[in-house]
């Protein structure tokens, strides 16, 4: 099987580690001072594999490359045509959609308005709500891994947030429910610029976040509109049940009941955070359910091959003859 030479760009550490963990080369661009979207590797947090490899952005017209993924609209529309020659734009090109539409739910037109380019959305609910127009579209849902030796404890009597910068980032993330419910709930909140709200504990690295999750009774989730994040399926593969709003995609991966709780009414949601401090063989019975359904549908072998197939598919339909 061919390995192929793909360019993308740094933007979540996680999804972008998840990522380097298909067959192929993933060559990430980095800037003098690192500003986002080019901050290369950095070291710390995340074991990065052989097959991802620094380039300086002033080097990225001289690669041999086979596809560039871009994974924000600012790189879509304008670091594009900044970083890469003009042969290199003509190679096949994707854009990973991180997001659900923010200017209007339903009505949106995605920026990438292009029949020869490939539109990958990371959940369902994006690729339902945004308008992708002429732009043919795929989805690839998350895939996650976390060590095989970390399981759910849940000793600690206290519910775990995990959110980055929720004092800045407002109701789309919920910070006015985490304040609401952490009122009456035992809330332990982690993420960078947590320290600024009450119960922020500050950042703990990736590779630490397992086990540090691991003793608390559950997760909960107070986002309101956003995708699938990424920590609520490591928290599901280590055991624990999630309490989550029920928007967006939470509720097709937490299944009511069965591996957590989603609800819209805040009121039910600290009913289901109670019931869980006070009953851990309840929450032990939905983190394993929740463990299962992560192995079963968000593994990191399933993820990988999905976005192998994809990046053959659009080399292979760019290389085919044209009748």
């Amino acid at each position: 099987m061919t390995r192929l030479r793909i360019l993308t760009w740094h933007v979540h550490g996680s999804y972008l580690y998840y990522l380097s963990h298909v067959p192929h080369d993933l060559f990430v661009p980095v800037r003098d001072g690192r500003p986002p979207g080019y901050v290369g590797l950095p070291p710390g947090g995340f074991p990065w594999p052989e097959n991802l490899h620094e380039v300086p952005a002033e080097d990225v017209p001289g690669l041999e490359l086979d596809a560039v993924l871009s994974q924000t609209h600012d790189q879509w529309l304008v670091e594009r045509d900044r970083l890469l020659s003009p042969g290199q734009r003509e190679l096949p090109r994707l854009h990973v959609e991180h997001d659900p539409p923010r200017e209007h739910p339903v009505d949106q037109r995605h920026p990438v308005d292009d029949p020869a380019a490939l539109l990958v959305h990371v959940t369902h609910f994006n690729d339902l709500m945004w308008d992708s127009g002429r732009t043919p579209t795929r989805v690839v849902e998350h895939g996650v891994a976390v060590p095989e030796d970390v399981r759910w404890t849940g000793e600690l009597e206290r519910g775990l947030v995990l959110v980055n910068d929720l004092d800045t980032r407002g109701r789309r993330l919920g910070a006015d429910v985490y304040r609401r419910v952490r009122a009456e709930i035992p809330l332990d909140l982690v993420g960078m610029g947590s320290e600024t709200e009450p119960g922020g504990l500050g950042e703990v690295p990736h590779d630490e976040l397992p086990a540090f999750a691991a003793r608390y009774r559950f997760l909960f989730n107070p986002i309101r509109y956003t995708s699938l994040g990424l920590a609520v399926l490591e928290a599901m593969a280590v055991g624990l049940p999630v309490v989550a709003v029920g928007a967006t995609e939470h509720a097709v991966a937490i299944r009511d009941g069965v591996s957590g709780y989603t609800e819209t009414s805040v009121e039910r949601l600290i009913a289901r955070m109670r019931a869980l401090l006070a009953d851990n063989e309840e929450a032990a019975r939905l983190g394993a359910a929740a463990r299962r359904i992560a192995r079963d549908r968000y593994s990191v072998e399933r993820f990988a091959a999905d976005w192998d197939g994809v990046f053959r598919s659009v080399v292979s339909r760019a290389a085919a003859p044209v009748a």
